[in-house]
């Protein structure tokens, strides 16, 4: 009997990017626009994407060492689908930015709070403080009205997060605020599920798995038999995290191709299985090893909101193009960087908070016998490093997939990158530094 033949490789990155003009035709009719993304009740209010001033300039660092893309030169009639369409209001529906001179950016503005000494970043400008206003007044209006999200004694940690500016900073080349709400509303579900089942406002290890499962139907629907159907229907409005899932969800498919929320729905359950790790060390009350804390963050980190960077600037960078391994491994490098960060902001917040929290720093101490300091120090150099391999595996891959489409998503995941640092240096109402220098 002859040995069954091997499937076919698949496709490398320049394989991939050489298809790319066929991807765009396609995804020409699936270009994002503000109705397609209203984001709250018939006729709220759409701002107008603002000009590329200070926000939108961090979209356009290049990246490190990345050369400038040249693409071979495309027939009349797919320049100008490319050219996208054009007349008042439109600049942020267009697949790809034209080469149009842009206004020099501004200097980074001084941001609130102390950056935390040694930590390998990059200042940002300072968030369009119009868009912070109106992203902070729509998602406030959903958290109490649509979802009802937190009790009124919660209403002053809701404020205290400014998931408006956090939101905004990420992701400056949002073309609207409908666009930026997509983001902003996943965002605060997302630290719902994470107080409620796992941390601050009633959570616990016990039981989350069962919790967590519940909560991803809102996310990835429950296909059952008829009579069993309604239960689930009526068990996504059981409390305020499924609520917030639901809702956001249910925002986020209207706007996003199927590829694009199937895509989202995958991170999730790589957050929910990170979760579940995490919850198992604190039943058995152990310190993992450093190596085994760091996978654990691979998985309960930020991921899902840098991968969404195409959505919430209006575009699609197609499936195979944002499936392969290069891209993957940028995204998740991202990810573990800025989680570290949220780490080392918040680790005198852990500290004082009751309860044995695992974050990098404490891990190290335990498991490697070092002080407090020296742990703290050592977590800065495990971020510079993520960041600096995150830096330059995204510079290989640009000049690897030299498709318009992957540069721009690569810059929309350094802009969130940079966005990150920026809120949590910036929010002095949730986070303070350790006194180790």
């Amino acid at each position: 009997m002859p040995a069954p033949e091997l499937p076919p490789p698949q496709s490398s990155l320049p394989e991939a990017a050489s298809r790319f003009g066929a991807h765009l035709l396609a995804a020409a009719a699936h270009v994002l626009d503000a109705e397609d993304v209203t984001g709250g009740p018939p006729g709220a209010p759409s701002l107008p994407a603002p000009p590329v001033t200070s926000a939108s300039a961090l979209a356009a660092r290049p990246l490190p060492g990345a050369p400038a893309a040249e693409a071979p030169a495309p027939s009349a009639g797919l320049e100008r689908i490319l050219r996208g369409p054009s007349g008042l209001g439109t600049a942020g529906l267009r697949l790809f930015p034209r080469d149009e001179p842009q206004t020099p950016s501004s200097a980074p503005a001084a941001t609130e709070g102390t950056p935390v000494p040694g930590l390998y970043h990059h200042p940002v400008p300072e968030p369009d403080p119009v868009r912070v206003e109106e992203v902070s007044r729509r998602i406030k209006a959903w958290a109490l009205e649509e979802v009802s999200l937190y009790p009124e004694d919660w209403e002053e940690q809701f404020d205290g997060f400014s998931v408006g500016r956090y939101m905004v900073g990420c992701h400056p080349d949002a073309p609207t605020v409908d666009h930026l709400m997509l983001a902003t509303r996943l965002m605060v579900a997302e630290n719902a599920v994470d107080d409620c089942y796992c941390e601050d406002h009633g959570g616990s290890p016990v039981g989350l798995g069962e919790r967590l499962l519940l909560a991803h139907t809102a996310l990835d629907p429950l296909y059952t038999t008829r009579e069993y159907q309604p239960q689930w229907a009526e068990s996504l409005h059981a409390d305020a995290p499924r609520r917030a899932y639901r809702s956001a969800m249910e925002y986020f498919v209207r706007a996003a191709s199927a590829s694009q929320a199937d895509r989202f729905r995958h991170d999730m359950a790589r957050l929910h299985m990170g979760y579940l790790a995490e919850a198992a060390w604190a039943q058995l009350d152990h310190v993992p090893e450093v190596w085994e804390y760091l996978a654990m963050r691979q998985f309960n980190n930020f991921r899902p909101c840098p991968t969404i960077t195409d959505t919430v600037g209006g575009y699609e960078l197609p499936a195979d193009l944002h499936a392969q391994a290069g891209l993957q491994k940028v995204i998740a490098l991202a990810g573990n960087a800025t989680t570290i960060v949220n780490d080392l902001y918040s680790y005198t917040k852990e500290l004082d908070a009751p309860g044995h929290h695992l974050n990098l720093p404490v891990v190290i101490a335990e498991r490697e016998g070092l002080s407090d300091r020296d742990a703290y120090l050592k977590s800065v150099e495990v971020h510079n490093d993520l960041m600096h391999d995150f830096e330059s595996e995204a510079a290989a891959l640009a000049e690897a997939c030299p498709a318009p489409g992957v540069h721009r998503f690569l810059r929309g995941v350094a802009a969130w990158v940079d966005g990150n640092h920026n809120w949590h240096q910036s929010n002095t109402y949730r986070y303070s530094l350790p006194d180790f220098w």
